[in-house]
């Protein structure tokens, strides 16, 4: 357990580290066009497995600054127009779900490592497969590869019923304590293989997969509700792969290849 004056140094360099992204490195200029090719690739060493932070209240304000440039500059002017979204994406506290080590980096235009070979996606990444749900107040959510509960928050802004596969343990138990925490009581999260979805739940009005299988996973296509959307990467481990809008209509799908992205394989005996 960390002591008294070393949190307060901890949050000194955190807040000096963000006042100096904010002023140097965060100017609309200096980041991706629209048409930029998003990436989720990260190269932590194998073996880190940081522990995540978690940060006292109220929240200081260098955060929510940091948030208002993120929303405005890294996701906005890229396109994101959804005020339901734009609105989400401010309210959550990033850095609640980011390892001590990379604090200063939470709002920054890139994933970040949260240990077990995972990443917390890039902000605007979420922002617009969250936006391509088209989710509606009281739709039922299910999203594949948990990681450290961004996303599940996220999705929790926009509608009450979320529902969360984590295939690895540490990760599936460390995100249902942060997600209860913070008071997404709302989200609810399974330990198992994602591949397979969350059959006693279904049928769910959108779904979002976080990591990338080789092939669209049909027991996620059957939980689909008849006109339900599904945002999925699909594509080879370690290169980039596709992002698909999958639109079901009763036994057919419609798919829509929106473009390039590099995501972490969905891993699984499947």
């Amino acid at each position: 357990m960390r002591g008294k004056g070393s949190r307060s140094l901890v949050g000194f360099l955190v807040a000096t580290a963000l006042l100096g992204c904010l002023a140097a490195s965060c100017r609309p200029s200096e980041l991706l066009t629209p048409t930029a090719m998003p990436t989720e690739q990260y190269s932590p060493s194998p073996a880190a497995t940081p522990m995540l932070v978690v940060t006292p209240s109220p929240e200081p304000t260098i955060y929510r600054q940091a948030r208002q440039r993120m929303v405005e500059y890294q996701i906005r002017e890229r396109g994101v127009s959804d005020e339901a979204v734009l609105n989400a994406m401010l309210t959550v506290p990033r850095h609640e779900f980011v390892p001590e080590e990379f604090l200063s980096q939470a709002y920054a235009d890139h994933p970040l490592p949260i240990g077990y070979g995972q990443t917390i996606s890039q902000p605007y990444i979420v922002a617009w497969m969250t936006e391509l749900l088209e989710i509606e107040p009281g739709d039922k959510v299910l999203e594949i590869g948990t990681g450290s509960g961004y996303q599940a928050a996220i999705l929790a802004e926009l509608t009450d019923q979320v529902y969360s596969v984590e295939i690895i343990k540490e990760l599936a138990t460390q995100a249902e304590a942060r997600l209860q925490r913070l008071g997404y009581t709302q989200v609810h999260v399974l330990n198992a293989d994602g591949y397979y979805g969350w059959e006693e739940h279904a049928p769910f009005d959108a779904i979002i997969v976080t990591c990338a299988p080789d092939h669209v996973p049909q027991p996620l296509v059957r939980q689909l509700k008849d006109g339900g959307r599904m945002v999925i990467p699909v594509g080879p481990p370690g290169g980039y792969q596709s992002l698909w809008l999958i639109v079901r209509h009763g036994d057919d799908v419609e798919m829509t290849n929106m473009g390039g992205v590099a995501f972490v394989p969905l891993t699984g005996e499947h």
